[in-house]
């Protein structure tokens, strides 16, 4: 037994760092008027030849993606100041811009780089012109209120990309309240019918860059997702003629199998404290949701019956989970309390709904939802019940929430082809992130790191 679970059909388990063939590119297929222009002006590179990456390329479009933003285009800024103190407010005002980020590269003795930036409120700076005055010690001194942020980092050259992702939190996070989630991961998977080993499980940067192939198999790979501190992933494996779910340490290689029931094991989800994992099994006959215990390895069923129940979502809160059911008719999603089974139907707009996820407030369910227009991603606000579709594609499928509930990533057909897609909560921003070696399904976003 041992022997054929090793050899299985030639499953493969890859370096985390080794990398796959392609990238993920950003192609953006809609945005809108209304997002808050900002000004990101190229940082200042005071070094030899050229920046290993573009710092400030990284933060606009990471601003631009959170569907709140509209970076102002380098060719039609009226100017690029490397600090608050070249800025000219009058110009930026003009053009309706209330917050610039700038900054300089520069490199020390070690060939690390000290990248300083800043948050300069435009409107505050115009107001007092960088001379607002300010008592210190009984003492009258001159402040600097408009400047929001001013922060200097050392880092080195392959973390230059991850530290952009860092600006864009902070400087997101200062500007909005919310904390943002440019510094996270996405696992999915690849099937390339051209190779040796079809199904790949990837993980990236939200944005795609830096893909990391972490398993190849010759039979399907589905439904990845995150452990809470980003360093697991559960998923499906029919490498041994079945369905079975694994936990995988991305970062060891090493891998457990965790259930291996009879026909099907599916849908894994880690619970917000990582200690149970919920599933699908039909060891009882039809499918219904199960959660497990990872520490004591107790098997727990939550629902029952002789309808169908599967995609199990975790409540922020972890003490309920959504799931799709057919027990009405047709997939709409329900919730189940752990603690005394009680069952409640979430979703009665459209002919279906399924694959539910709730954001990390628990304030909107976003689902596939059926309509004439095919299958779109929606959101439907659980206070008010009202439904918004955030995508106008034929057949959409598998949304996974960022961890800070303001983007969507799905998977969408576009050429005959699957890709993964990007959409803000709002629906005001999508772009897709074409692979150019297979097809993109089942994405999972990762915690923060």
């Amino acid at each position: 037994m041992m022997k054929r679970w090793l050899m299985g059909l030639c499953i493969a388990l890859m370096s985390f760092t080794q990398l796959a063939h392609a990238e993920l590119e950003l192609v953006i297929t809609e945005g809108v008027d209304s997002a808050r222009p900002i000004g990101v002006v190229p940082f200042k590179w005071e070094g030899p030849g050229q920046l290993p990456t573009d710092i400030s390329a990284v933060i606009a479009s990471d601003l631009r993606r959170s569907g709140k933003f509209s970076p102002v285009a380098t060719s039609k800024m009226p100017q690029t100041p490397f600090n608050e103190a070249q800025v000219d407010y009058n110009a930026w005002t003009s053009m309706g811009v209330d917050a610039l980020v700038t900054g300089t590269v520069t490199l020390n003795a070690e060939g690390h780089y000290v990248i300083h930036y800043q948050l300069v409120d435009v409107v505050r700076g115009q107001l007092t012109s960088g001379q607002s005055k300010g008592l210190a010690n009984g003492e009258l001194v001159l402040t600097k209120d408009h400047l929001l942020i001013n922060n200097q980092a050392t880092v080195k050259a392959d973390r230059l990309r991850q530290y952009a992702h860092r600006i864009s939190d902070v400087v997101y996070e200062k500007l909005t309240g919310e904390r943002g989630a440019f510094l996270t991961r996405i696992a999915y998977v690849v099937i390339d019918d051209k190779a040796k080993f079809p199904y790949q499980l990837r993980v990236a940067d939200y944005d795609g860059y830096n893909e990391r192939l972490v398993l190849k198999s010759q039979q399907p790979l589905m439904s990845p997702s995150w452990s809470p501190d980003g360093s697991k992933l559960a998923y499906v494996s029919f490498e041994n003629k079945q369905a079975q779910i694994f936990i995988m340490d991305i970062y060891k290689g090493t891998r457990e199998m965790v259930s291996s029931f009879p026909r099907h094991n599916g849908s894994p989800r880690f619970s917000p404290d990582g200690t149970k994992l919920a599933m699908v099994l039909s060891k009882s006959g039809s499918l219904q949701i199960y959660v497990k215990d990872l520490q004591t390895k107790k098997l727990t069923q939550v629902t029952r019956g002789r309808s169908n129940n599967t995609e199990a979502f975790w409540d922020p809160n972890g003490d309920s989970l959504i799931f799709t059911s057919d027990r009405g008719g047709k997939p709409q999603i329900y919730r189940v309390n752990l603690a005394d089974g009680s069952t409640t139907r979430l979703t009665w707009q459209g002919s279906q709904n399924l694959g539910g996820q709730l954001t990390p407030d628990g304030r909107f369910l976003v689902m596939v939802n059926k309509s004439e227009q095919g299958y779109n991603i929606a959101k439907q606000d659980l206070k008010t019940g009202a439904v918004q579709v955030l995508t106008k594609t034929f057949l959409d499928e598998s949304p996974s929430i960022a961890p800070n509930g303001g983007m969507v990533i799905y998977s969408s057909v576009n050429n005959k082809s699957n890709e993964l897609s990007l959409v803000s909560i709002d629906g005001r921003f999508k772009a897709r992130l074409p692979a150019t070696n297979g097809r993109v399904r089942a994405p999972s976003w990762g915690p923060f790191l």
